[in-house]
């Protein structure tokens, strides 16, 4: 987790093409795209992220002699092409969409443009990085839209996969929104906020509840926050509770980050009762924390139900994404450069229409409406593509193209999405701080509509095509019809 040499982090068939192109001197400039089929969850949109340790990966990526005495071992590579590995290293070009930007599907999300053989071997890393991270990211930001605004803290380290999706899931819940996680190791690595309370054993371990609360005010005095279902909410720890908050007030403690927490019952009922004995006893501004198993569905449920719960600690459903545990990215070819320096367009055909890929090495635009702000659609064209937004812009789906839209020129604005990472193997990108990139999410959010944010049925961002993209893949369609 410390910048490891993440080389042999690819599938046995990356290297035995690699070994392929190698062996045959297949050596062409190619183009590969990283993109998604489906959001999560079945939800509107999704978050991007992964993209920092992408580019640790990429700095990073050579083959040590350990490396290749171990290629060695496996007997299927020759010594001409573990001679040349030993001096390997990425000579191409990567643009990316930032971190903690809003994506849809079938959009180019990451594009390569590399000699083959080193634009294969990325190809599994890239997809382990981007599909994980984006999946965590986009599930905390539909935790936090469903608490609307009250605080989420990620906890979900000791259900997490391993200890790799526990740090990188706590990192991509905070840019999704997330005010900060319970894990240690990733606050030390992302210099983002951590929170914690105490467990049960804690009460437990003490002759009695009171004396447990007392006890943990005297040591935190700033951060008490009490967990009072251990016994019996009610009858027992919230009185307790109010029992501490109220020597702390006698005996002039300021009382700053302070309130109780609960893990099990009824959370609505118990929260509307414990918000009433709190403030009867003088503790308004006490918050009232839960946690239990809790995600995005609940949350919403329990809001609806006048829940008086203020902050909300979300663990195994957020931090594995239970109810779609896979974010399902993909990688594939565009396009080969020809040796007069264009781009021969390329595309994978399937009996499915989804999994027909968009050919050429293209861009990505975004559409913006002027008068609110909001996301009218992505718009995937050419590399070379330039449009004006003074002019109108007409859309229309390219899986049903009688569907239209015109767009009048001056109402809305376009933004290139894809930037550049790294040209010619060197970085020409700085990552932005975790906190940074929560808050650009935190803007992009806000430049999707309600309709999209919403669970059940959510209206969808329509992923465009340009006429110029839409007539290559219709004529590339054609032409592979009649072969």
């Amino acid at each position: 987790m410390s910048t490891p040499n993440l080389t042999l982090l690819t599938d046995l068939y990356e290297m035995t093409m690699m070994q392929g192109y190698f062996k045959s001197g297949i050596q062409e400039t190619v183009v590969f795209d990283a993109f998604y089929r489906t959001n999560p969850s079945g939800g509107g949109y999704a978050i991007c992220a992964g993209l920092d340790q992408i580019i640790n990966y990429i700095k990073n990526l050579h083959f040590p002699e350990e490396d290749i005495s171990y290629l060695r071992s496996l007997h299927i590579f020759d010594e001409d092409f573990l001679s040349y590995l030993k001096g390997f290293s990425f000579s191409g070009d990567i643009y990316a969409i930032p971190e903690g930007s809003i994506i849809f599907p079938r959009e180019p999300l990451i594009k390569v443009i590399a000699p083959i053989m080193e634009a294969q071997l990325i190809e599994t890393a890239i997809l382990n990085i981007l599909n994980h991270q984006s999946l965590i990211a986009t599930k905390a930001a539909r935790v936090c839209y469903a608490a609307k605004g009250d605080a989420v803290m990620e906890f979900g380290l000791r259900r997490a996969q391993g200890p790799d999706s526990g740090v990188y899931g706590a990192r991509a819940a905070i840019i999704g929104g997330c005010k900060g996680t319970s894990n240690v190791l990733a606050g030390r690595l992302f210099d983002v906020p951590v929170l914690g309370t105490h467990a049960h054993s804690w009460i437990m371990s003490f002759p009695d509840e009171y004396t447990a609360f007392q006890t943990y005010a005297r040591l935190y005095p700033s951060a008490c926050t009490l967990l009072v279902d251990t016994y019996d909410t009610l009858k027992s720890g919230i009185p307790n509770a109010i029992r501490v908050f109220s020597e702390m007030k006698e005996a002039k403690i300021p009382l700053i980050n302070y309130g109780i927490r609960m893990d099990s019952g009824d959370l609505a009922y118990l929260s509307k009762k414990a918000r009433r004995m709190l403030d009867e006893a003088g503790f308004s501004d006490a918050v009232i924390s839960a946690s239990n198993d809790l995600d995005e569905y609940l949350i919403q449920n329990l809001k609806f139900q006048g829940a008086m719960i203020t902050s909300w600690g979300v663990g195994t459903n957020l931090i594995t994404s239970k109810d779609n545990p896979a974010f399902g990215g993909v990688y594939k070819l565009s396009a080969i450069k020809s040796a007069d320096g264009s781009f021969l367009p390329k595309i994978k055909l399937s009996e499915n229409t989804e999994k027909v890929t968009n050919p050429g090495n293209k861009t990505l635009y975004r559409i913006y409406d002027n008068d609110t702000g909001k996301i009218r659609a992505d718009y995937i064209c050419l590399d070379k593509e330039t449009f004006n937004s003074e002019e109108d812009l007409l859309l229309f789906d390219p899986n049903e193209p009688w569907k239209k839209t015109r767009l009048a020129g001056g109402s809305y604005h376009m933004r290139k999405m894809l930037i550049p990472v790294f040209k010619n193997g060197r970085c020409v990108y700085h990552s932005p701080s975790v906190m940074e990139i929560q808050a650009v999410c935190s803007r992009e959010k806000d430049t999707l509509w309600d309709e999209t944010k919403r669970f059940v049925n959510p209206a969808k961002i329509y992923v465009d095509l340009s006429d110029k993209l839409y007539e290559m893949k219709k004529q590339l369609l054609n032409q592979m019809a009649s072969v």
